[in-house]
């Protein structure tokens, strides 16, 4: 179809806009009578298909409408058939929505339209998805008109609607569906400016820069995808790229601007949906251009690659969604409509659902509208703010002069307060240091409790600590006269003071049964000290009368300097306390095999005992292997403990490399090794099993620069629950199938059960 002019193609929207009666013209869907048949139709000597001369009623098989016929199987040739019906018609065409993907029409013998080429096997390139208007001869009436059709599309087939009308009304017909998407796509341009102008403006640049690229990609996704742009240019490959183009960076421009909303939360699942879609752009459009594949194949990949990146951006803002400003909630719902839109169009285009015309415009509409409803809410806010700022200008004046002679006197208590910490500091540092040459907890707690007077006075307090059944004895008192108004035990069965959160004080009265109650100006601090064998434990508790704090304003910076001091003096002593739990454990404890690196047998005994615990109680599996290296102690005898010391070393990097982070790997003593794998069925642990025979086997033992061979082993393995009723028995169900395992002449890998 020749191209018509701007000025032509506005004239007709005008008449579509102001006569609508002329765009509903009559028309004659042609909806009954087709039939289809796969394959191509051989031709006669003087290039007509012999399909259309003959009537081979057999050979042709019903369908409701032309389009992915039953039983394809990977055909991409197809035969379609329709007598036309009558009609009073003036100038009659055949109007077909989209045809995947090119046509040849038939009528009497006689080829009257044809889009695309064939070639000699019936095989072509996509040209593009445009309407097709098909004039019909004279006598056309009662005869049957054939569709000879090849795509190697995921669709194949007539697309849409087709019927009969007259060739004005169908001018009108298509600009009367296409002037919505239109009016949309020239208001979503004119958004999309204005955005590039606030992008100049204002400080969000790369917001308003996101919603410009937005809505300018939306409008010409709209304008493409219209009928009406073949008016404008019968171009249809070009119309299909430049819809592609824009359809594919829509997740592109989204992903960006959520980007800049959530850059807080370092969103990189979004970042990298932007720039996946990105590399997709380019490359589909790139390399159809260049000619290696269709630009048809790359829709089907790219609306499930959408489809994925719209589930992860729903989950990433669902979780932050209450976060957002009200603004960006409104522009999320809008887009979240334009994309539910967008998927009803795709699920129609792909034959998910049936035929009709999604208003994808409309989602594009709101979108624009609520940019535009947004603009207009900051303008009116920004009025207001000025009004509200010029108000309270002379408040702030008179503010401030109040904040700077405050901040005079709390400079001056500043002073004093640092006179105060350094002197504290000094008493802080003689007492760390002493508790650091403290052989054990028991001498570190006596020394603490002489000290605690010296460290917190002025503050009046007393200190607990933890004995036996969770009681907590007092210990020091100081400061007060009789009777002390702290009780004497603290009971944790029946609940500790809460740690003070400064500078505010907590109230916390006492648990029935103690002494007294704890006065509601008591402050708390827990002094907690970390062990590798029972964790962070409170193992002393210290309270101070806070009466009188808070008293006055001008007191208050130096008393939160000072409760701000005594909670990271408490801090740091607990510190301390800690590295002398863990210098206690060290020296009874070492839990590492010094020749292979290794976990050692002790460590392994604790740890399996544990996790023995956790797969009962969570009901997980858990699997073992016992590894013996087959023939060592002749291994040893031949070459050496030297030699045998490297091969040890050899086969534990080797182990390592074998298993998961969360595998235990541990040397059970002499050529023995221990692995533990929770959560590892016994399949599991066989294929590890066997991958570890292989890997030891494959791999020669090296000393001194001399090749020694190869080691094997023999591998014994059990898993709970299937080899046995508690976790812990699979430590000799696994020695067991070792045993057999070495029975069976050693090199090999044996499960129990």
């Amino acid at each position: 179809m020749p191209s018509i002019s701007l000025l032509r193609l506005i004239t007709a929207l005008l008449l579509a806009l102001l006569m609508p009666a002329l765009a509903h013209a009559a028309s004659q869907p042609v909806t009954q009578g087709w039939e289809y048949r796969w394959g191509d139709s051989p031709f006669t000597e003087d290039g007509i298909p012999e399909w259309v001369l003959q009537d081979a009623p057999g050979k042709w098989q019903s369908i409701g409408f032309p389009s992915n016929p039953p039983g394809r199987e990977g055909r991409e040739n197809v035969w379609f058939r329709v007598t036309l019906p009558t009609g009073e018609w003036q100038e009659p065409v055949l109007y077909i929505f989209s045809v995947d993907l090119i046509v040849q029409v038939w009528v009497k013998g006689e080829k009257i339209y044809q889009y695309g080429e064939f070639d000699a096997q019936g095989r072509g390139r996509f040209e593009g998805w445009p309407w097709h208007e098909i004039f019909l001869p004279e006598g056309y009436e009662g005869k049957p008109v054939y569709f000879r059709v090849f795509s190697n599309y995921t669709d194949i087939g007539l697309w849409g609607e087709v019927s009969i009308m007259d060739h004005p009304d169908l001018v009108l017909y298509i600009l009367k569906n296409s002037l919505e998407a239109l009016a949309i796509a020239g208001f979503a341009t004119l958004i999309a400016l204005l955005a590039i102008i606030f992008a100049l403006l204002q400080t969000e640049k790369k917001t308003f820069a996101s919603i410009s690229l937005f809505t300018l990609a939306s409008a010409l996704m709209l304008v493409s995808e219209s009928q009406a742009s073949l008016l404008i240019a019968y171009q249809p490959l070009m119309w299909d790229y430049l819809a592609a183009g824009s359809y594919y960076m829509l997740p592109v421009a989204l992903a960006l601007l959520l980007e800049q909303w959530l850059t807080n939360h370092r969103p990189w699942l979004i970042n990298l949906i932007w720039k996946v879609h990105l590399v997709y752009l380019v490359g589909a459009l790139l390399g159809a251009l260049a000619g290696v594949f269709d630009l048809s194949s790359t829709f089907p990949p790219f609306d499930a690659l959408f489809l994925v990146s719209l589930v992860i951006i729903f989950a990433v803002v669902l979780r932050r969604i209450r976060r957002m400003l009200r603004e960006q909630q409104i522009l999320l719902l809008a887009f979240g409509i334009f994309c539910v839109l967008l998927i009803v169009d795709m699920a129609v285009a792909h034959g998910v659902l049936p035929w009709g015309r999604v208003p994808v415009s409309w989602g594009m509409l709101l979108f624009s509208l609520a940019v535009v409803v947004i603009s207009l809410w900051h303008y009116a806010g920004t009025q207001e703010a000025l009004k509200r700022l010029n108000v309270s200008l002379e408040e702030k004046v008179a503010e401030r002069t109040a904040k700077a002679e405050a901040l005079a006197r709390r400079e001056q208590a500043r002073v004093r307060m640092l006179t105060f910490e350094n002197e504290k500091n000094r008493i802080l540092g003689d007492v760390l240091t002493e508790l650091q040459d403290c052989l054990g907890l028991k001498q570190a707690f006596g020394l603490l409790v002489r000290a605690l007077p010296d460290i917190c006075s002025p503050l009046k307090g007393a200190f607990y600590q933890r004995g036996s059944s969770d009681r907590y004895d007092r210990v020091a008192v100081w400061g007060f006269s009789r009777p002390v108004p702290l009780p004497v035990l603290l009971d944790a069965r029946k609940g500790l003071p809460e740690p003070s959160r400064l500078p505010q004080l907590r109230q916390w009265h006492g648990a029935e049964g103690v002494d007294r109650e704890v006065e509601s100006a008591t402050l708390c601090f827990w002094v907690n000290v970390e062990s590798a064998s029972a964790g962070n434990v409170t193992e002393g508790i210290l309270l101070l009368e806070g009466d009188g704090v808070f008293d006055n304003a001008e007191s208050e910076y130096g008393s939160a300097r000072l409760l701000a001091a005594l909670d990271q003096a408490i801090q740091r002593i607990s510190i301390t306390l800690s590295s002398i739990a863990l210098r206690e454990e060290l020296q009874k404890f070492s839990y590492e095999d010094g020749l292979t690196g290794l976990k050692n047998r002790r460590y392994f005994d604790q740890l399996f005992e544990h996790e023995s615990a956790v797969a009962q109680r969570n009901d997980l599996p858990l699997s073992l292997l016992i590894i013996d290296i087959d023939h060592f102690k002749k291994f040893n005898d031949t070459y050496g403990h030297e030699a045998g010391d490297n091969a040890l070393k050899i086969v534990a990097g080797i182990l390592q490399k074998q298993f998961r982070e969360s595998d235990l790997v541990c040397r059970y003593g002499g050529e023995e090794f221990v692995v533990v794998m929770p959560g590892a069925t016994s399949e599991a642990a066989m294929d590890k099993a066997s991958q570890l025979s292989s890997a030891v086997r494959d791999v020669a033992i090296i000393h001194r620069e001399k090749d020694l061979g190869a080691l094997t082993v023999s591998v014994g393995v059990a898993s709970w629950p299937e080899s046995g009723e508690k976790p812990l028995q699979i430590l000799t169900l696994a020695d067991r199938a070792l045993y057999r395992a070495k029975e069976a002449g050693r090199n090999r890998v044996e499960v129990f059960g």
